[in-house]
């Protein structure tokens, strides 16, 4: 929804209300956007630090300590070894 400043001012809590239920709300003054309110959930996911995959899996693993280690080690120790098969590309009896 756009509001005018003047009307933002005189609702502010209505304003506010709105960001949080029905999502960012526009401000103008004499037709053009000025500003906009924003749901405070809605401000951090925009401005949270981008971060690379793996420091988000050293953030969101370091509180497991060894039990990370023990998992790792279960699915390495799971893994199997054995060399795959051969496969024949060329089809002798095509040709």
């Amino acid at each position: 929804m756009q509001w005018q400043v003047q009307e933002a001012k005189q609702r502010f809590s209505e304003v506010l209300r709105a960001a949080e239920s029905d999502g960012p709300q526009t401000i103008t003054r004499h037709g053009d956007a000025v500003a906009v309110v924003l749901d405070i959930n809605e401000y951090r996911k925009l401005t949270r630090p981008d971060i690379s995959f793996v420091d988000h899996l050293l953030v969101t693993f370091s509180g497991l300590g060894d039990d990370v280690a023990d998992v790792l080690d279960e699915v390495e120790s799971a893994r199997q070894h054995s060399m795959p098969r051969d496969v024949d590309l060329f089809d002798d009896a095509a040709g």
